[in-house]
This record gives structure tokens, sequence and C-alpha cells, in this order.
């Protein structure tokens, strides 16, 4: 059995759930300091606001919609070393139950990148764990190259337009370089070679079209990848059977957090974690969000959504948002514990 890259995946993700207290407030507990937090409030409609430490503190942008990056002031004041701290009530609304994922790049805001024919104003990378953030200007010439820093090939790109209202733009390795999907939308994956210039990405850097969402003349973007790394993240797609005995997708670890987009149909995204659940977390997952709109987390009541075992997850629930019987999905998922760790911390994940 092969080796984890990763034996503690907590070190570079990681899910904090906390109460709001409406003013200046610290979260800890993460375990690292973050270069990304993505966070929602569990029990109240919100925005799914997006921070970065390449972007800044305070600088906000909302999985949920097209809007532009703005300056929030009672928002995400600070990256600390085990967590981060707000300012004010925004994300931290007094009562109100939130959720936090955690993400580790390169501690901090990075530098130049100029592997491709657009340089990047800032990329933070993490090698160990497959993840950049990179900054860069747009110049809609097709098949312009950004370079992201892993030393890797991304499976899973996402970039968002700062400066004008726009849809996030992503590029999932199982749809395809001549296809793009939104992540603030229900929508199924459109084709144009104005999105990717039909080329895959390489382990230096991705190519644009001259699309305006991804490489709008003089306007900025911001830039995550995602590389794959054994034991510790897994992106790929499965085929839903519809019904409660669900399909089972093989990660080689066991999750901690998985993203789900039905890929031939208008549905929403489905987003899963380890620390939600109402029936006292082990491997049973029943709370869902979905990070293009706001609402407030769901429970499906009539069946559980899906089990998170040592080597992978099990959808539970014949809904056809992430389980439509013949349907494609697309997923994303990062690792609690690896199936066998590296040598030395060689212990097997369990279940529960």
């Amino acid at each position: 059995m092969a080796y984890a890259s990763i034996s503690k995946p907590s070190l570079h993700f990681n899910t904090k759930l906390f109460t709001g207290n409406g003013g200046t407030q610290s979260i800890t507990g993460v375990g690292f300091q973050p270069d990304m937090v993505l966070t929602t409030s569990r029990s109240n409609g919100y925005n799914n606001g997006l921070f970065d430490a390449v972007r800044g503190t305070q600088k906000q942008i909302i999985t949920n919609g097209t809007d532009v990056e703005t300056t929030l002031t009672t928002g995400l004041n600070s990256f600390d070393s085990d967590g981060f701290t707000f300012n004010g009530a925004s994300y931290n609304t007094n009562t109100y139950t939130f959720v936090a994922w955690n993400w580790k790049a390169g501690g901090g805001a990075g530098s130049a990148n100029t592997d491709g024919t657009i340089n990047t104003t800032s990329t933070s990378v993490n090698t160990t764990a497959g993840f950049s953030i990179s900054k860069y200007t747009g110049n809609e010439t097709v098949g312009a190259t950004v370079g992201h820093g892993l030393g890797a090939v991304p499976k899973v790109i996402m970039i968002k337009k700062l400066s004008q209202t726009d849809d996030w733009f992503c590029y999932f390795e199982s749809v395809g370089a001549t296809k793009k999907i939104s992540l603030n939308t229900t929508a199924a994956p459109a084709s144009a070679s104005s999105y990717w210039n039909n080329t895959a990405p390489t382990s230096s850097v991705f190519t644009l079209g001259n699309n305006g969402a991804n490489n709008a003349n003089g306007q900025t973007h911001i830039a995550y990848c995602f590389a794959e790394k054994k034991g510790y993240s897994k992106f790929g797609s499965y085929t839903g059977n519809g019904n409660n005995d669900g399909t089972f997708v093989y990660t080689g670890f066991k999750p901690s957090f998985v993203l789900i987009k039905r890929t031939d149909s208008t549905t929403n995204w489905q987003l899963i974690d380890n620390k939600r659940s109402n029936q006292g977390g082990f491997n049973i997952i029943d709370e869902v969000l979905a990070p293009n709109v706001t609402d407030a987390e769901y429970d499906d009541g009539s069946n559980w959504f899906a089990d998170f075992l040592s080597n992978g997850f099990k959808l539970r629930n014949g809904g056809g948002a992430a389980n439509n019987s013949g349907s494609p999905h697309l997923y994303m998922a990062f690792a609690a514990e690896p199936l066998v760790a590296n040598v030395g911390n060689s212990i097997p994940a369990t279940a529960r």
C-alpha cells in the first residue's frame, strides 16, 4: 500500500466552528496560520466570504455572487499563528453559528512569479500540500499563460476577477480544458475556446483564452490552484446511482472536506465536512452547505448525506444534486487522516 505524502493533513487544511460575538474575536485552534479562509454562517442566511493573504486582510470576495472585491473593515482583520481575528460583526454576528474552512499556502503574500507570459504580482505557494494563490493582471490575449508555482499539474483552478463584476471561472481536470464551471451558479459546465484556449495546465503554468472573466485586459484576477497529493487531496468525478445505498468514491484517505457538483444539470454545489453533523461526528455526515447561495445549513432529514470512511466517502442519499442516477458529478476532497501515513507514522485511518 502506498504511503501518503502528508502524515498530518490538519497542518495544511482544517475546518473550524465558532459562534459569533458581534465584536473583536480571535478564532484559534486551526493548527496553523491560514493563508485562505472561506467562511459562512451555519444558522442563518449569509454570504460565503473568502479572504486570503495575497490580497490582504479585510479584502472580501464572495463565492455566491459576481461581486467585485470589497474592503470589509468589520471582517477578517488578521491571519494569526493559530487562526484569525475578526474586527466586527461581519462573519461574526452575535449568537450566529459559523464555519470557516482554512488552507495553508506559502505563509503570507508571496512574491512575483515570472513563469508565464503574464507575470503574477504575488504568488503564495505550498508545494507540499499542492496549493497556491496567484494575483495577476489580465491582457485578453489568446494563449496567455500564468505561473502557479506548484511544480505539479493543478487539477483544479478557481479564478475570480476582482476589479469588475463577473462569474467565478473554474477548471476541473475531470471536466476538461474545453469547459469552465462557475462556483457562484447552478449551471452545468459550458464550452468555449476562449476559456482556457482548450489547453490543459502544466506543472508550471495555466493557459487562458481571451474571455473577460479570467483574462480581462488591465483587470486584476485572483487564482486558487490545487494539485493532488497522495493521502491528502483528491479531485475527480463519479457517477451517481440514485439511491440511499449510494456510490462509493475512493480517495485513499478519510475525508475532512468534500465539495460536489453535478455536471449534467443545473443544481447547487454541495459542501460537507467532518465537523458538522447532527449525529455527533464519526463517519455520518448530514449537514450540507451550498457555496453558490446564501442559504443556511440544511439537514435532508430523510437520510444522512454521506459516510466518511477510512478510504473515501459513500453517498447515502438519492437526491439529484449529489447522487443522481447515471449522472456525472465532480468533487474535490481533503483529508482528515491518510489511509496509511508516512513511514514512522503509518497508522491506518479508521472510519470512526
